[in-house]
């Protein structure tokens, strides 16, 4: 197997060989739960191990890979809450991909601290610039350790069987045998760690991609520059200089030099190139910002995000500045604050008439400014849900100036006369305020607003739709009338191009709507509106997040998406229910067929079963357009499924579509089980043979588990 020292580069690095020793931290999960645990990396330099000092208790481990980043000091809110206990420099906090908890921990000393700090960084950097064959072999030598239960660095026949097993393989134990002695050239009757290597290739090797292989080779050997020219012409439907390609793909993905002095590609550079970011079906022209950010904000999609406090349920859940962390840091542009009067005079956090935790404004307004901009410079707006006396909204104006300081948008840009929206571009770096105000922008101007005013509640105030039963059942009183509230004049200054309004109908908006003014409702009334309505809470994960982010995966994942041309034009009265009557109509055909699956996780707890994998494609956009179709499903293989199934859809908007790639285990008897998902723009997805990479239901990546298709756009004749 390969070196994991060599792949991971921890020689000479002082503080790996520290955490490899191991020593002793508190975990703290409130100001009184603070318990002294042992830590150590294992020898793998990729999974950290933890136990109680208390002989007897069980031990816990998490993968570096499950590690988004770490953070240093009090960045936590537990970490917060006894920092008058223990100092900043001792204290860092292990921030894990998708909706698992955070890790806090607090060293013995400033230097132990910072040795893991920098430690774990340097890991997991290691793991981001790792390509795709480190990667698996990675994943490969951690399904080694899994099996080799009795740690001697080798693995008998038995527990290959319960290694195929835990793989979701349901395999023939005599193919099983067969393949475990062509790998044991020791002939020691127990594989170590090469031969497990090439018994995994063996297992896994990949007939699917060898007869695309075989095909396009002139010798089937290799595969010649002009071989590969052909390919990209005839299956991938490149569009630029092929030639040049052709060189650039031998260059990066063929890992034989002889091959490479041939030009040419091996079968092991081919499958290297499929597997990458450019052999994905995701284009890479549209991982980069690629769209024009100079057009006013809107004519942009806006990633948005509803209750961003919460990060359970809406009634009893916890209501934590990490929402808004959580949020910010996956590309989210506007999040939500609803406000209400707390103690001592300080604005508070929460969903208002129910049993969430309550937190305090200024530490939310704390954690956007130190967040707001560290994945996308373009602008956030912090949507207000105010329901403070005038003297806490007087207060939340303090706190947005003293802590926003500049990043907080006050004024008109270059103090220039309101004629229409600033663009993102012009709005780098700036927080922008959506909430009521008094008066327009052009009282604003002139100076003519008076200290206070009274305003009625728009619908955003209003407090949130819950299921009555509910209520009922937690007996809990809403307002059902709306309220006359009072306006601080040091709030509404604070908004610029964001002013709060009620919205009555689309026709009294176009008539007369200010191009400042910003309308929100309950979906209920959306759907009086339009046939469907989502509410993206970004804590909540589903198809409406996978939408979501499937939507923003594009344009750098900054936040903005450039609206089609037809729904920037004012002129254009584009119907999505009859999208054939647009002047510029040409409706498409996709074709999809979906071969096979690879490395598919394992769903079912119990320690038999096997997958029993289907693939559904979804496509979603106008009404017209919505539209499913499923594969048939394989029985027991995760592993290797083979479906070759063709499906095909005619979709009459391709600018507004979304297509969804979910991989169910299949059950006759219940729901199916959700294994994966990718959901991606069509206006993004590369032609030709590509590997779709699977996420979890929670949005990070299911490494190495994917899907291989084929895919076909053309003109509906």
């Amino acid at each position: 197997m390969a070196s994991t020292e060599s792949g991971l580069r921890i020689q000479g690095d002082e503080n790996l060989q520290s955490m490899l020793v191991g020593t002793v931290m508190r975990k703290i999960k409130s100001r009184t739960w603070k318990k002294q645990r042992y830590f150590k990396l294992q020898d793998d330099c990729m999974t950290i191990w933890y136990k109680s000092k208390k002989a007897g208790k069980a031990h816990s481990t998490f993968s570096m890979r499950d590690v988004e980043v770490v953070r240093e000091g009090h960045q936590s809110e537990v970490l917060l809450s006894i920092a008058d206990e223990f100092p900043a420099n001792r204290c860092f906090t292990v921030v894990f991909h998708g909706r698992r908890g955070n890790l806090d921990l607090v060293a013995e000393s400033a230097e132990e601290a910072q040795s893991w700090i920098k430690g774990m960084r340097k890991l997991i950097e290691n793991l981001e610039n790792m390509g795709e064959r480190e990667k698996l072999d990675q994943w490969i030598g951690d399904w080694f350790q899994k099996a080799d239960k009795n740690n001697d660095g080798r693995m008998n026949f038995k527990e290959v069987r319960d290694l195929l097993r835990m793989m979701n393989v349901d395999m023939n134990e005599h193919h099983a045998h067969r393949l475990f002695t062509m790998a044991d050239k020791s002939q020691t009757g127990a594989l170590e760690g090469d031969e497990f290597v090439l018994f995994y290739k063996m297992l896994t090797q990949r007939e699917d991609i060898l007869n695309i292989f075989q095909e396009y080779s002139s010798d089937g050997q290799k595969l010649s520059q002009s071989d590969i020219e052909d390919f990209l012409r005839k299956e991938q439907l490149e569009d630029v200089d092929i030639q040049h390609h052709a060189q650039e793909l031998i260059k990066y993905y063929e890992p034989s030099d002889t091959a490479k002095q041939l030009k040419a590609m091996t079968f092991d550079g081919f499958l290297m190139y499929l597997g990458s970011a450019e052999g994905s079906i995701f284009s890479p022209k549209c991982r980069g910002i690629f769209q024009d950010m100079t057009q006013p904000l809107c004519h942009y999609f806006i990633s948005s995000s509803h209750n961003t406090y919460l990060m359970e349920d809406q009634l009893r859940g916890q209501s934590s500045v990490e929402g808004y962390i959580r949020a910010l840091n996956r590309g989210c542009r506007c999040v939500e604050v609803d406000c209400w009067d707390g103690a001592n005079g300080e604005p508070i956090v929460y969903h208002g008439h129910t049993f969430t935790s309550k937190i305090l404004f200024k530490d939310v307004v704390n954690a956007v400014g130190k967040y707001a901009f560290k994945i996308s410079e373009y602008p956030v707006i912090l949507s207000i849900e105010n329901h403070c006396s005038v003297d806490q909204q007087r207060v939340m104006a303090q706190h947005l100036k003293h802590i926003l300081g500049d990043k907080l948008l006050r004024g008109m840009l270059d103090g220039r006369a309101p004629v229409g929206l600033p663009s993102p571009e012009e709005l780098k770096g700036k927080i922008l305020l959506k909430a009521k105000k008094i008066g327009g922008l052009e009282e604003t101007l002139n100076g003519t607003v008076e200290d206070s005013l009274t305003g009625e509640v728009s619908d955003e105030d209003e407090v949130a739709e819950i299921d009555e039963e509910i209520l009922h059942r937690e007996s809990i009183r809403r307002r059902v009338k709306k309220s006359k509230q009072r306006l601080s004049k040091e709030l509404s200054d604070c908004v610029v191009y964001c002013k709060s309004v009620h919205f009555r109908s689309f026709k009294h908006a176009r008539i007369h709507s200010k191009f400042y003014e910003v309308a929100s409702f309950t979906e209920s009334k959306a759907r009086k509106h339009l046939r469907e309505a989502v509410a993206l809470n970004f804590q909540t994960a589903g198809e409406g997040m996978d939408l979501n982010d499937g939507l923003f995966s594009q344009n750098g994942r900054c936040g903005y998406v450039l609206k089609p041309a037809f729904m920037r034009d004012k002129n254009d009265r584009f119907d999505p229910e009859l999208p054939q009557k647009r002047e510029d109509y040409q409706p498409i055909v996709l074709t999809i067929q979906v071969i096979s699956g690879q490395q598919l996780p394992k769903v079912n707890i119990k320690e038999d079963s096997i997958v029993d994998p289907l693939v559904r494609v979804e496509i979603h956009g106008v009404l017209m357009d919505q539209a499913k179709q499923e594969t048939r499903h394989i029985e027991n293989n995760g592993f290797n499924p083979l479906w070759n199934d063709t499906l095909r859809f005619t979709i009459h908007t391709p600018e507004l579509a979304l297509v969804r790639f979910v991989v169910e285990d299949y059950d006759k008897t219940s729901k199916n089980d959700f294994v994966g998902q990718f959901t991606l723009p069509l206006s993004c997805m590369q032609k030709g043979y590509r590997h779709i990479h699977l996420l979890s239901r929670d949005g990070t990546r299911i490494s190495p588990s994917s899907l291989f298709v084929h895919v076909r756009i053309t003109d509906l004749e």
